[in-house]
């Protein structure tokens, strides 16, 4: 072995390697073919600084989200929590407001529906919107018009038009126009609601919104001034409500 490597511990070579606020060295084709052969057996032998080095890695994807998400929720709180085409549940002058991107073929939506019917029981003075992301695939889409028409002409049989659509097996503009009808809608009525107010507007904020906070997929929360991503649950999202109650902010 070169002098050079001699000299060098194993921690000053990986972070010439890996560091980019490492000082520049000179190295030849012989010691970078020497320093590339000693880095791949202190790695075989020490494989657990590669999983130290991965969590590194998601803990700083996952706070550069947060931050972005903070950002956004910020600098778009009126479309956010009080768009007049989003549906509100609950109390609608609570003092918390927790809006959920959703999409009604999403099966982990599907499963989280209980997370917002618990919510409401139990906490009279929530404020729950529902912001319609269909993002997975045509049907959704078109269920999604359904239920926009039925916000629309319906609005107090909205919450269980939700509710049920929500516990099919697969939504569609079909399985949508029967969960409506079920519930004495007109079926004539939605369907010219559909053709005077068709919500490409609506989803298409919907989108820009998702864009802006990072959101890639569904069920996601936004819950004070901060997003919730997935489906986490009661033991997130209520302690998360009460600490907007207690300082203002999702995590105090």
């Amino acid at each position: 072995m070169s002098r050079l490597l001699k000299t060098l511990t194993a921690g000053t070579m990986l972070a010439l390697v890996f560091s980019a606020a490492a000082p520049a060295v000179a190295l030849d084709d012989q010691q970078k073919k020497e320093m590339g052969a000693f880095i791949r057996d202190y790695l075989l032998q020490n494989p657990e600084i590669l999983l130290e080095v991965q969590d590194a890695l998601q803990a700083k994807q996952q706070s550069e989200r947060d931050q972005q998400s903070t950002k956004a929720i910020a600098q778009n709180k009126e479309k956010i929590f009080s768009s007049p085409t989003d549906i509100t549940l609950g109390n609608p002058k609570g003092d918390v407001t927790v809006v959920e991107f959703f999409d009604y073929n999403c099966g982990f939506c599907k499963r989280a529906l209980s997370d917002m019917e618990n919510i409401i029981a139990k906490d009279k003075n929530i404020r729950f919107v529902l912001k319609e992301f269909p993002i997975l695939g045509p049907d959704s889409v078109a269920a999604h018009r359904v239920a926009d028409a039925v916000r629309i002409v319906a609005p107090k049989s909205y919450g269980e038009f939700h509710s049920t659509l929500m516990r099919q097996a697969h939504a569609s503009e079909a399985s949508a126009m029967a969960v409506a009808t079920s519930l004495g809608i007109s079926d004539a009525a939605i369907r010219k609601s559909m053709a005077e107010n068709p919500n490409d507007d609506v989803v298409k904020q919907a989108y820009d919104l998702a864009n802006a906070i990072g959101i890639t997929g569904t069920p996601t929360y936004i819950v004070g001034d901060e997003a919730v991503f997935g489906a986490q649950g009661l033991d997130v999202l209520v302690p998360k409500i009460a600490n907007v109650r207690a300082c203002g902010k999702a995590t105090c």
